[in-house]
């Protein structure tokens, strides 16, 4: 093993080996098994690659050669795609929580030869199309509990790979390092699919010089990190937004990735690890904000009223700082002392005491839940991108979040906004194109600018706000153009509104179709003793519908009165993401929506 430190790396496998190099057998990653957590040093991560990779490399992986990985955040997923991109092949994530047949269609568009799967639930997916991948030649398991009698010719384990690369390491000790030599930074060293909120999922191609650069980008002064920081991984690490923090941010500064036990004990994890980043999707934050609310809700009188003064405090501090405004001296003072007494214990239950910065992406956020973390002490950001820029485009810096913005560009990105308002980017992240669709490429990207799909303004200290997707814009039957996302944010700061799909076009008025939040409804409906035994049964509820009404007029008095929402239903059932009703970073699929209620929709118009 011969390891040379690149200065200034190009490529993945550059910018690998020289955090390598630099940290040796300092902590890199955490995991916990059985109750405790393990340290896994940057030398010890580097072995593991460095074996995946000779592995490959022995059973055909060659520069370009596709492997797909699908699992639940861990150290193998890294281990596995780190080794797939040193080796010049390309990196493949697909959605833990993807059914058989989008993991199909994955693997089948992508061209793997290789799949990495976590466990036997996984494996089963790809039993189900087995004979249908004839290019997949291998199939390796990193979890194999309940598999110890499963025998194929075609399934290893993780442990074997390993073994098979460190004997092909000892016959040729060089093949790791002359093959990540080979590796240029235009070639392509990961596929992200989109989730889609419309249509099959695209295959988006990132080179590795997109990569580096955002590494480089999102750590920079705009966001400054360091190898001292430490990170909590449980995002989907197959989208762009997980990796920009468990595999990028990581291999440019070195600080710890901490990984989650399972989805279920997320919380639980964050009060243990208290992360000095934090990064989380709005879906998450909102659910953090209403049950920081409804906690205190059922506190007692006293706790209730010191709780509701500091938050005053804290909203009246956040809202100055959020429009670039002088905090007066006074108003420090009170907030120091509303911070002490209140918001330093709550950040402490929630594991969030040690975070300097939050971000909140892959969605837009209300501008109320950015402004209650603001309040209470907790710098949450806002970010702006997509994975076709390789993530972010717009950032707002840390401790300038400006209200209702998502922040300037990154340093080296310009954006134009087009005559029709549509946010046009241009950066050294822009991506290489659709995988086997050029069609989509061309009309994604003219000239060197990337189309985002999204409508938004510049205001004049270079701020970008973002008003709404294009294609969702509504035009009235007046010919008034709505923004539905605008009204939508509003809606969901609610406690008891989980989403909300807004609809209108070519109609005489705006109407609304509500997800509650289950969790805070029902607690609503046990405290008023409504009767219920479903959740169909809930949402059918005179009360709980009055209860929504309410809210809704409260968001309706700061509208105009084109926008304001006349008729609302609340949808009967969940939405799932298995169900093609939600993407797997819980956006709505607001085209299924429309499709699959269209009788509610309907009925709202007719009387």
């Amino acid at each position: 093993m011969t390891l040379t430190d690149s200065k200034n790396p190009t490529t993945v496998p550059e910018a690998f080996i020289k955090v390598v190099l630099r940290y040796d057998q300092r902590v890199a990653m955490r995991k916990k098994e059985y109750g405790l957590w393990h340290d896994i040093s940057w030398r010890e991560y580097y072995e593991k690659v460095e074996k995946v990779g000779a592995g490959l490399i022995s059973l055909g992986l060659g520069l370009g050669t596709t492997a797909a990985i699908i699992g639940d955040n861990s150290p193998e997923w890294i281990f596995a795609a780190m080794g797939i991109q040193c080796c010049g092949g390309i990196a493949v994530g697909i959605y833990a929580t993807n059914a058989w047949p989008q993991v199909e269609y994955v693997v089948d568009h992508s061209e793997a030869s290789f799949l990495f799967v976590e466990n036997e639930e996984q494996l089963d997916k790809w039993l189900m199309f087995k004979e249908k991948t004839p290019h997949l030649k291998q199939v390796i398991v990193w979890d194999t509990k309940g598999l110890r009698h499963f025998k194929d010719p075609m399934v290893m384990t993780f442990t074997e790979l390993l073994e098979v690369g460190r004997k092909f390491l000892e016959k040729k000790p060089e093949v790791f390092t002359e093959r990540s030599i080979q590796v240029k930074s235009g070639d392509v060293a990961v596929l992200i699919y989109t989730s889609g909120t419309t249509g099959l999922p695209k295959g988006a191609m990132l080179t590795h010089a997109n990569l580096i650069w955002m590494g480089r980008a999102i750590t920079s002064d705009a966001f400054p990190m360091s190898d001292r920081d430490e990170i909590l991984s449980f995002l989907p690490l197959c989208h762009i937004f997980e990796q920009l923090f468990s595999i990028l941010g990581h291999i440019t500064v070195g600080y710890t990735v901490n990984f989650i036990e399972s989805l279920e004990t997320v919380a639980d994890n964050m009060i243990e690890v208290s992360p000095t980043i934090g990064h989380a999707v709005p879906r998450i934050w909102e659910k953090y904000y209403s049950a920081i609310l409804i906690r205190m809700s059922d506190a007692t009188w006293l706790k209730r009223r010191v709780f509701g003064l500091a938050l005053k405090i804290g909203r009246k501090r956040a809202k100055l700082m959020m429009n670039f405004e002088p905090v007066p001296a006074s108003l420090k003072i009170l907030y120091a002392l509303a911070y002490f007494a209140v918001f330093r214990k709550l950040k402490e239950r929630l594991g969030f005491d040690r975070i300097r910065v939050a971000v909140s992406g892959a969605a837009p956020i209300s501008p109320d839940v950015l402004a209650f973390f603001q309040a209470i002490g907790i710098n949450l950001i806002e970010g702006y991108g997509q994975t076709e820029g390789t993530g972010v485009t717009c950032l707002s810096p840390s401790g300038r979040p400006k209200f209702g913005t998502v922040g300037p560009p990154l340093p080296g990105i310009t954006i134009r906004i087009a005559a029709d308002g549509e946010i046009l980017v241009k950066s050294p992240g822009i991506f290489k194109g659709y995988f086997k669709d050029a069609a989509a490429t061309a009309a994604t990207v003219k000239d060197g600018w990337l189309y985002s799909g999204d409508v938004g303004e510049l205001d004049s200290d270079g701020y970008l706000r973002i008003t709404d997707r294009k294609k969702d814009i509504i035009v009235t039957a007046g010919g008034k153009n709505i923004s539905p996302q605008y009204i939508e944010n509003k809606l969901k700061a609610s406690i008891y509104i989980n989403d909300a799909v807004v609809i209108g076009d070519k109609r005489k008025f705006l109407s609304c179709l509500i997800m509650i939040d289950e969790d805070n409804v029902v607690k609503y409906a046990q405290d008023h003793k409504i009767q219920f035994s479903t959740y169909k049964d809930l949402t059918r509820d005179a009360a709980i519908n009055q209860l929504i009404e309410g809210e809704i007029k409260l968001v309706n008095e700061n509208l105009s009165r084109v926008e304001q929402i006349k008729k609302f239903t609340i949808l009967p059932k969940k939405l799932y993401e298995e169900d093609g009703e939600v993407t797997p970073t819980m956006k709505v699929k607001r085209k299924f929506v429309n499709e699959a209620f269209a009788d509610l929709i309907e009925a709202m118009y007719s009387h």
